[in-house]
């Protein structure tokens, strides 16, 4: 129900916005215009390279939002980089369930029926990111709709995360989980369309540290983003 209501919120918000650049008037035209843009996203997150015997179970989201500074490098500004600044929230439910023992350390298993059923089995990580986007699209002074290709980088510092746990076996909770890899980052595109514009994320680096193991090897898991990402001038 949290899912739903929170697309149906970002439904919401896309319209409200849809409607007010379709009723605004004619404007000055500015021979130097820029593409500076805040943003807005929702994507349905997927765990890469998982272990074997680990799977994701229910909806997994992601919300994303920033400000793109954009800086036009040629005569027809219509490429540019695009430097900013966001934040990002994600959950990912999987069979991984993670416990954290009282020394501090964490220990990883694949939930069996040792552990029982369970109605809950999620991590969730709160970033702080800066994209870094080559940028191109059909737009001139005095178009406002037009055709986009963004591709970039973006780099994520991570703020902070919770694993959670609800079954047979008991309620587990745990904040901040030092085998999580403080920075994550990964390539970057967007294309669409005017307002909806189709989005992809892929880390380049494991969402845990060394320090993170299961049936002695490296979880080497990382994250893959994939949804809709929507601009405002």
């Amino acid at each position: 129900m949290k899912n739903f209501l929170l697309f149906l919120s970002f439904i919401f918000v896309c319209n409200v916005v849809i409607a007010q650049d379709e009723a605004t008037t004619s404007v000055e035209i500015d021979s130097l215009y820029k593409e500076d843009q805040f943003y807005l996203g929702l994507t349905y997150n997927l765990l890469g390279n998982k272990p074997k015997d680990v799977s994701q179970s229910q909806i997994s989201l992601g919300f994303h939002f920033g400000f793109i500074k954009d800086m036009p490098i040629n005569k027809n500004r219509n490429v540019s980089i695009g430097v900013g600044v966001g934040y990002s929230t994600n959950n990912f439910n999987n069979n991984l369930f993670i416990n954290e023992n009282e020394n501090g350390t964490s220990t990883y298993q694949v939930i069996d029926d040792d552990i029982g059923n369970y109605s809950k089995n999620k991590l969730a990580q709160h970033l702080v990111e800066i994209p870094i986007e080559f940028r191109w699209r059909t737009s001139t002074p005095e178009r406002y709709k037009f055709w986009r290709i963004y591709t970039g980088f973006k780099l994520g510092y991570l703020l902070s995360s919770t694993t959670k746990f609800n079954g047979d076996f008991g309620d587990f909770k745990s904040r901040n989980n030092s085998d999580f890899n403080d920075f994550q980052y990964g390539l970057s595109l967007s294309a669409g369309y005017n307002t909806w514009n189709i989005y992809i994320y892929y880390g380049l680096n494991a969402i845990f540290n060394n320090n993170a193991m299961l049936n002695n090897k490296h979880i080497d898991m990382n994250a893959i983003k994939i949804g809709l990402m929507f601009y405002i001038l």
